[in-house]
């Protein structure tokens, strides 16, 4: 997938990345309150991210944001959640609009979240890593008093490690398993997922959150599967070696997460499951949505203040 890679920055032309500003050699756009919008779908995992960073910071005035529906066509998503399917504030019914107003020839992936520039209407990024990292590091003159630090400096080293290992094998590994082209393919995806879990499982057995007692971004890109995954992937993917409520440290550490303002709020499970089971047609014909499992579990106590 090639996303859009303009970033919206402090200073024209650099990056702040909690050290000196250095160079992009990709197009920028002003920090500017009100001027952008996030589209997002609380059905997305990569677009979830967004919509905690954006709430954990306290950039809701300052950075609007559009709900697209979960169930889209293969043209892009839809406003179809807000009154007479058009987004209140872009005026559009499908966010593949933002990037025709900007590209006439567009031809990639309409994807979530984006960001649109509400002035001219057009779609300024959707590069989602970006997204949330220039969230943090790039609007702090707007975070609310109290924000964390999702960018730690004393552990930024190691917490790029985990932050890769988690997509490569934990983030886009469930999504590996369920498109999986070969028996092969989908018993190797099948064994990494599993051998990342359960090296997670260990390191948070001891630990309160991935990089010690406090929240980072490391936290929001596990959480966003982590979430999705007994509702989803142990089924729908076969990712179903055992569920997330029979691994201990993992279950009380998400359920840990999902009762802290900012993650389990932004999580619609209805809205979830009908996006990947009625989207995915090649995977779930019918389009059967399943009615469980039963989500009572995750407001039950965790006991991981302790750690």
């Amino acid at each position: 997938m090639a996303y859009v890679p303009d970033r919206i920055t402090r200073e024209h032309g650099k990056s702040q990345d909690g050290f000196a500003g250095h160079d992009l050699e990709v197009a920028t756009w002003p920090v500017e309150p009100g001027r952008y919008r996030i589209v997002a779908a609380r059905a997305c995992p990569w677009a979830n991210r967004a919509i905690i960073v954006r709430r954990l910071l306290g950039l809701e005035g300052v950075i609007s944001m559009g709900l697209a529906a979960p169930v889209h066509d293969e043209r892009s998503w839809t406003f179809a959640l807000d009154p007479g399917g058009t987004d209140p504030v872009l005026g559009y019914e499908r966010l593949e609009q933002a990037y025709l107003a900007r590209f006439p020839d567009y031809a990639k992936g309409i994807t979530v979240p984006t960001i649109v520039d509400v002035p001219s209407g057009q779609i300024v990024t959707n590069d989602f890593p970006a997204i949330t990292h220039d969230l943090f590091f790039e609007w702090r003159d707007h975070h609310h008093d109290g924000a964390p630090d999702l960018w730690p400096d004393d552990c930024r080293e190691e917490m790029e490690t985990v932050m890769e290992q988690v997509f490569r094998h934990v983030n886009d590994g469930v999504y590996q398993c369920g498109f999986a082209g070969s028996q092969d393919a989908y018993a190797e995806a099948y064994r990494q997922l599993f051998a990342t879990l359960d090296q997670l499982e260990e390191r948070l057995t001891g630990q309160r959150y991935l990089m010690g007692r406090t929240i980072t971004e490391a936290d929001v890109r596990l959480f966003t599967t982590l979430v999705r995954f007994d509702a989803v992937y142990h089924g729908h993917f076969k990712c179903n070696r055992n569920k997330l409520t029979e691994m201990p440290a993992l279950w009380g550490y998400a359920r840990d997460l999902f009762q802290t303002p900012g993650f389990g709020d932004t999580v619609d499970f209805e809205q979830i499951k009908r996006h990947y089971y009625v989207v995915h047609e090649d995977l779930n014909p019918g389009g059967i949505v399943p009615e469980g499992p039963d989500l009572a579990g995750w407001t039950t106590p965790h006991g991981r203040e302790r750690l």
